[in-house]
């Protein structure tokens, strides 16, 4: 039986305020409660609790048959606790039908897999711990923040003892292969490996409201018909996308709401596809073959590298600032510092000060609540100098963080 692997991502940053380099050493308020507070509520009534709902009906409809499986950052998961713990409820309800796959993250959204292994595992253990306590869920796969990979991490990711781990499907990774396969590392045989299909869920994801796509408007007869135009050979279809596609991204009066009621109908009916959770494909399928991606890839942009986050010199120098008090962070025992420094490592921040303005810059300017990169790197610099002094003072050594300098 071929299989597709339905998962989404949530997400919410925690978004700062307008900080100036006169609150350096003043003021430790470092984050924007209204819009914090108004995104994560919006998002909830837009996408969220409809959405699980629209799940939990389906899943109750189609008597199990119908799968899906998510990664929540431990960023909403905490905003959830403080501005909307219905969602929290709505969550436990799908996790409490055993047809939901919660996968295991880094806390933060962060891109720690990049800099720190010790860093790394300590966001990705507190991350499972938070599922655990929120669903009873111990995950045993793997979704690295913006589904950034390569051989190094998945060996990291398999000494954690996950069984598979997502990815995407990068067409300069794959070649002539087909993402429709599990596949598994190359460095870590034990580790498998499950590649998005960027067509087709960008066909969700990002095309579906598009009047000047050629394929509008999508309906679920039509998807259908292209997971029968594809090799009968193939045995997944891996549909990732941000979970704010249905409703948030992709307005309710677009028809996302109908399209996904009566999409897994439609594929159970018409197709030789089920659904399946991205654990139980690694245990019951058998890797096609090795993935060997020395350089890491992602999700994002055009490229499918990490140019969304690093790379350009505002960001390079904000990401290794960060991790200069990685070792202080070690001992430090002050809560408030640590959800700070979770935080502070949201890839997001990274994301606001990219300068790409070709290829895919028009949706970087779309989801950046800053007026410039530049600015976007200043408020970040004149926060983290702050979280910097405040750190030396809780954690002397003979060697004091150092506060960056910036311009007002």
């Amino acid at each position: 039986m071929k299989s597709i692997c339905l998962y989404f991502q949530v997400h919410q940053p925690f978004r700062l305020r307008t900080y100036r380099f006169f609150d350096i050493g003043e003021n430790s308020l470092y984050y924007d409660e209204f819009q914090n507070r108004s995104i994560v509520r919006r998002v909830a009534a837009k996408c969220y609790l409809p959405a699980n709902q629209l799940l939990l009906d389906l899943i109750k409809k189609h008597k199990n048959n119908f799968k899906v499986s998510f990664s929540i950052s431990g960023t909403v998961l905490d905003q959830f606790g403080m501005y909307a713990p219905e969602v929290i409820e709505s969550f436990r309800a799908l996790a409490n039908t055993g047809s939901v796959e919660f996968l295991a993250e880094t806390y933060a959204h962060s891109l720690a897999s990049l800099r720190s292994q010790e860093e790394f595992t300590r966001q990705v253990n507190l991350h499972r711990e938070k599922i655990d306590e929120l669903f009873g869920m111990k995950p045993t796969a793997f979704r690295n923040t913006e589904l950034i990979y390569s051989d190094a991490i998945s060996n990291m990711v398999s000494q954690m003892g996950f069984d598979v781990m997502l990815t995407e499907g990068a067409k300069h990774v794959l070649g002539w292969k087909s993402p429709n396969y599990l596949y598994q590392s190359a460095v870590s045989g034990k580790l498998k490996v499950l590649l998005r299909n960027f067509q087709l869920s960008d066909d969700i994801a990002f095309r579906f409201s598009n009047k000047g796509w050629s394929e509008w408007p999508m309906t679920a007869e039509k998807f259908t018909g292209w997971l029968n135009a594809l090799d009968p050979n193939h045995q997944v279809v891996n549909l990732f996308m941000d979970y704010e596609t249905i409703g948030e991204h992709q307005w309710a009066d677009t028809g996302i709401f109908a399209f996904m009621k009566d999409l897994p109908g439609a594929i159970m009916k018409r197709t030789k596809f089920s659904f399946s959770t991205p654990s139980e494909l690694a245990a019951t399928l058998l890797p096609l073959s090795e993935i060997h991606v020395p350089y890491p890839i992602s999700w994002a942009d055009a490229e499918r590298d990490l140019t969304a986050w690093i790379g350009n010199d505002l960001q390079d120098d904000a990401f290794d600032s960060l991790y200069t008090i990685e070792q202080k962070m070690k001992n430090c025992t002050d809560q408030q510092l640590l959800n700070d420094w979770n935080y502070l490592q949201t890839s997001d921040h990274f994301y606001y000060m990219c300068t790409k303005w070709f290829s895919d810059g028009e949706v970087h300017k779309y989801f950046n609540p800053y007026p410039s990169p530049y600015e976007a790197y200043i408020n970040y610099m004149n926060v983290l100098s702050d979280f910097m002094i405040r750190v030396d003072k809780a954690c002397p050594t003979d060697s004091p963080v150092v506060v960056l300098g910036n311009t007002p």
